[in-house]
């Protein structure tokens, strides 16, 4: 695999020059002051954990590794935008199966090495189907559907984070939408709408993490359901 190879994959971007993506770059700031939001949200509220702090930490390398991605825009650089937020969702899933949902350590593990298998075959899955209308973005649309499942799940137990992953995957399809328009829409916007994409996402993933601050502490759905078994 060649790491420096050049990689020109959205509307804005004209030459190969460091600031040839302006807009796509400065706007990688929204997932850093989101992260700078939801920790002093979580110092306030006596409530900085460990998991809390690795996701603000998950969360702002993903806003570099995308501004390394849309400067430099190169196969490493890319490395460095997608393997962040592989981990935040990943490492969001397993945290909600532990403290939203209420499973063991084992049985989070489980569950997240059971979706580690279900996103690459989703994906498989949808390719056909959506990668003529999406183009790229279908390899999303495994964790969109994910987070809306879960949410659901939560929310018809009567658990409080249920309505607010479901706000987050609406959230989600508004930024999936915007990414995939970016190619389709470069006659009329020639700065493309990959900068939306940037700031909706910065925008959930800093209101995930305030979910989690919020409801990650308490008694889970499933905690409640044995209880009145």
């Amino acid at each position: 695999m060649d790491l420096t190879r050049r990689i020109d994959g959205y509307c804005e971007r004209m030459s190969e020059a460091f600031w040839a993506e302006p807009i796509n770059a400065v706007t990688n700031i929204a997932f850093i002051i989101a992260a700078v939001l939801v920790y002093l949200f979580a110092r306030r509220m006596g409530r900085l954990d460990g998991p809390t702090l690795f996701l603000i930490c998950n969360l702002t390398a993903i806003g570099i590794g995308s501004f390394l991605f849309h400067t430099f825009a190169t196969v490493w650089a890319a490395m460095t935008d997608t393997i962040p937020i592989l981990f935040f969702i990943l490492a969001y899933f397993a945290i909600a199966m532990r403290r939203f949902v209420g499973l063991s350590l084992r049985g989070s593990a489980i569950a997240t090495a059971l979706l580690i298998l279900a996103l690459p075959a989703a994906s498989g899955a949808l390719r056909p189907l959506l990668l003529p209308v999406i183009g790229g973005s279908v390899s999303y649309v495994p964790a969109l559907l994910m987070l809306l499942a879960v949410g659901t799940w939560l929310w018809r137990q009567g658990h409080e984070a249920g309505r607010n992953l479901i706000i987050g995957a609406g959230i989600f399809a508004c930024s999936l939408t915007f990414r995939a328009l970016d190619q389709q829409l470069c006659d009329v916007f020639p700065g493309g709408t990959h900068f939306l994409w940037h700031i909706l996402n910065g925008t959930l993933l800093g209101f995930l993490i305030y979910t989690f601050i919020l409801y990650g502490h308490g008694t889970t759905a499933m905690s409640r359901l044995r209880g009145t078994a």
